[in-house]
């Protein structure tokens, strides 16, 4: 086994608590611009109506733009809520700019990442998410000070789980591949991704889903200490 000396970490559904806070975003957006929908319905057609989004956009099968206003209209015509075509664009843009605001995390962040900074492991961060939004995370989460290198699809031209954004993260700060892990939370982009990139990988496994016994898997950010 390889001494690990660099640590990568996703972000969204990882440490940052992405449904808790999408979630407070849209209770934001919908009350300012008046949309009567009951909330629990949408959120249960809307969370895996985004999750399929966020894989195909993932594989470069939709544009950003049709991410963003996709998620929404599939979710809107399935409640039967009618609204127009820029009023749609209107609050995707709106949720976009509200996400950052809240900023609930995974319980163990600060705890997990304090213990790997007094071990003196270099952190870096890999995330698929959209610039406008994920430096904002980063700073009103008050995660940005622990991190050395944040590597975004959006900078590098490609997606996890391709090998490339893997590979720029590693040169960029300055590490060694078969020296270096990554954590996150999406079996595909985060741990397959990185995997066939050669680097070892640490499986947020927080819903206790079966995984293969060579990967090392976890069911909540503490877990991480065991490992490193």
């Amino acid at each position: 086994m390889n001494i690990i000396k660099d640590v990568f970490f996703d972000l969204d559904h990882t440490l940052w608590d992405f449904e808790a806070n999408s979630k407070l975003a849209f209770v934001a957006i919908f009350k300012r611009h008046k949309i009567n929908v009951d909330m629990c319905k949408f959120f249960n057609y809307y969370v895996p109506i985004n999750t399929e989004y966020w894989r195909l956009f993932s594989k470069d099968k939709i544009t950003k733009e049709h991410l963003k206003t996709g998620r929404l209209r599939d979710t809107f015509k399935i409640l039967k809520i009618s609204v127009s075509e820029t009023q749609l664009v209107l609050l995707a843009d709106a949720y976009i700019k509200e996400l950052p605001k809240n900023n609930v995390l995974f319980p163990g962040v600060f705890e997990i990442l304090e213990y790997l900074k007094d071990k003196k492991y270099p952190l870096h961060l890999i995330t698929n998410g959209f610039n406008e939004v994920q430096y904002d995370k980063l700073k009103a989460s008050k995660l940005s000070t622990y991190f050395k290198v944040v590597i975004t699809s959006e900078n590098v031209g490609v997606k996890k789980p391709n090998p490339i954004i893997f590979k720029e993260a590693v040169k960029v700060a300055n590490a060694t591949m078969n020296q270096s892990i990554m954590i996150g939370d999406n079996w595909e982009a985060d741990i397959m991704g990185a995997k066939s990139a050669g680097m070892d990988v640490i499986y947020c496994n927080f819903d206790n889903k079966p995984v293969a016994e060579n990967i090392k898997s976890i069911s909540n950010l503490l877990e991480i200490k065991q490992f490193l």
